[in-house]
């Protein structure tokens, strides 16, 4: 993988040492989260929906009810900007102004397509098991005839897209540093719990 083409979209206009365009890094952004949102315009209005999403080779996949709000604006050719995010820290400063977060962050543009033929369908439904769980796809039954039919499936190409992050301590002033009180960056992980 390259980096993706630099486009009017995902020209920064602020912070451009925090965005990448590397398909690598976005990718990795994509791997690790389990919800995007999806915003497009529907009536002249503006929509952002969460979605179940995945990414299989350079295509991010969403899971849908065919008959739902999300599925029928995919279906009909809308542009689509969707979202995800990652927050690894709480940036805690000496000043109000100065704190912040640490986080990953990826924006993708495009036109999503459904995923109609059904041992394609199977076979990116199988990685979504296995991105919500690795190596459970082994260990259940896979969709049968039925379940496939009443099932949408589209897929949005990673072609059109950006990462912006930020890492690192606070960035206090000056005369900031003697105030007693503590700074510094409170990690937020997501941990997996046991099964109940």
């Amino acid at each position: 993988m390259t980096d993706l083409p630099r486009t009017p979209r995902t020209t920064p206009r602020r912070k451009p040492d925090r965005v990448s365009h590397d398909a690598q890094a976005i990718a990795a952004v994509l791997d690790e989260a389990l919800v995007a949102h999806v915003g497009f315009v529907e009536d002249g209005l503006p929509m952002v929906v969460p979605a179940n999403a995945w990414r299989v080779g350079e295509f991010l996949h969403f899971h849908l009810a065919p008959r739902g709000r999300l599925a029928q604006v995919m279906a009909s050719g809308a542009q689509l900007c969707v979202t995800v995010t990652l927050v690894d820290g709480l940036v805690l400063a000496r000043s109000a102004m100065h704190h912040s977060m640490n986080y990953r962050s990826v924006m993708l543009f495009g036109v999503a397509e459904a995923v109609e033929a059904p041992e394609e369908k199977a076979r990116v439904l199988t990685a979504l098991v296995d991105h919500v769980v690795p190596g459970r796809s082994a260990l259940v039954r896979s969709p049968d005839d039925r379940e496939l039919a009443v099932t949408a499936v589209f897929r949005l190409r990673i072609a059109e897209g950006t990462m912006k992050a930020r890492s690192g301590p606070p960035m206090d002033r000056a005369d900031d540093l003697d105030r007693p009180v503590a700074a510094g960056v409170v990690p937020l992980t997501l941990a997996r719990g046991e099964l109940v």
